[in-house]
């Protein structure tokens, strides 16, 4: 890896871990929101179900007009960073849900214009070792989105968790326009056409590697979203103190970061696939256990816990990767900007079920639907290792 790479890897992640801690800022304080504001569960539940119905209209939106092509992708980063950044602060001038859950949704449709710009930026940089660059971005993006949680456990007040969270990414959309330069392996900036999302949805391995994108996504953002819940039900069921519950969660949903890291190297090494294949296996696996660890000692929870924070998003990258190794550059970034609308529409289904589970049968029995997801994408993974896009993944390793 030259110097000049690694000074991109840098600003690129960081920058992408600065930006996306507004994603679950409100959602790290919704137990003070909903003390403050009197809010109801399906109120709590839209703080960020607005967030991601923000992200996939965006998201969508970009990928039909084929911005993330069209526009330059630093470019596309800054402002949409901006917009996000706005949006987020002005969550303490309201004291209502109703501005509230609207200002979530232009956050979350300003992300869309910054985490798929992330994306094709690093891929821009790398093709060797592309599938632990993309790693170490996703990582970035997990300790992004964990950060809340842990500004809330260090004694802020929702407030303070809100602005906290605006000015780090304020500093992350500096830089990455002003600290970095687009990389060597960049995309041409293309003109508009209707015909790339066809270009893109007839590859058969953009297909396959987006359905298994898809089992991670009904499996990720419900855990990553109500898993402080279950720990603090989980404790008070066992009548053990767990500890800081923000700070618990913090570290299952952070951890999550080196582990990308691990998995794309991994993936360069022994294969897209496979990698993928294996960490959603493993976190569909804990989902299903879910239930036995719940109300047991935090011995036993918690290490549980942060396996499952680990492979839950270990593989998350690799169907990035994928998608930039068997799609055409000049429609890198309207691939990738569509694969993430796709998968984001599917977690405000499991967001919103998770809840509605619990008030049913308890937390106990919240989580262990999510492993249908992982058992898809693992079959799907099965199928894209023996197809013939196969050997445009990781030099031929599939």
């Amino acid at each position: 890896m030259s110097s000049q790479q690694r000074r991109a890897l840098t600003v690129i992640a960081l920058s992408q871990l600065l930006v996306l801690t507004v994603w679950f800022s409100a959602s790290a304080v919704t137990a003070q929101l909903q003390a403050a504001w009197t809010l109801s569960t399906s109120e709590v539940a839209w703080l960020t179900l607005a967030v991601q119905l923000g992200f996939v209209i965006g998201a969508f939106t970009l990928a039909v007009l084929n911005t993330s092509d069209v526009v330059p992708t630093r470019t596309l980063f800054a402002w949409a960073g901006s917009v996000a950044v706005l949006a987020n602060a002005a969550l303490v001038f309201v004291t209502a849900p109703a501005p509230a859950i609207a200002l979530r949704f232009v956050t979350g449709a300003a992300l869309a214009g910054v985490y798929p710009s992330g994306l094709k930026a690093m891929a821009g940089w790398f093709r060797a070792g592309r599938g632990k660059a993309l790693g170490v971005l996703v990582g970035a993006l997990t300790i992004g989105s964990a950060t809340p949680h842990l500004i809330r456990g260090l004694g802020f007040d929702w407030r303070g968790v809100v602005l906290v969270a605006s000015g780090m990414a304020a500093l992350g959309t500096i830089a990455m326009r002003w600290l970095v330069q687009d990389g060597p392996f960049e995309g041409p900036v293309a003109q508009f056409s209707w015909s790339h999302i066809t270009r893109v949805v007839g590859n058969q391995g953009y297909r396959l590697s987006t359905i298994g994108y898809l089992g991670h996504m009904w499996e990720l953002y419900a855990m990553w979203t109500w898993v402080a819940i279950f720990v603090g039900a989980s404790a008070e069921a066992s009548g053990q103190s767990y500890g800081s519950v923000p700070v618990i969660a913090f570290a299952i949903i952070a951890i999550g970061g080196p582990a990308a890291w691990w998995a794309g190297r991994m993936s360069d090494r022994y294969g897209r696939t496979r990698v993928a294949g294996t960490a959603m296996a493993i976190s569909g696996s804990c989902a299903l256990v879910s239930p036995i660890i719940f109300g047991t000692s935090p011995l036993i929870a918690i290490p549980v816990l942060l396996v499952w924070g680990a492979s839950v998003v270990a593989d998350s990258a690799q169907f990035s990767t994928m998608v930039t190794e068997t799609t055409p550059d000049e429609v890198r970034g309207t691939a990738l900007t569509l694969q993430t609308a796709l998968g984001f529409s599917l977690t405000m289904v499991t967001i919103r079920l998770i809840p509605e589970i619990a008030e049913v049968w308890s937390w106990q029995w919240a989580f262990p639907i999510l492993a249908l997801g992982p058992a898809i994408g693992v079959a799907a993974m099965v199928r894209l290792k023996r197809s013939a896009a196969s050997s445009a993944l990781a030099g031929g390793l599939g």
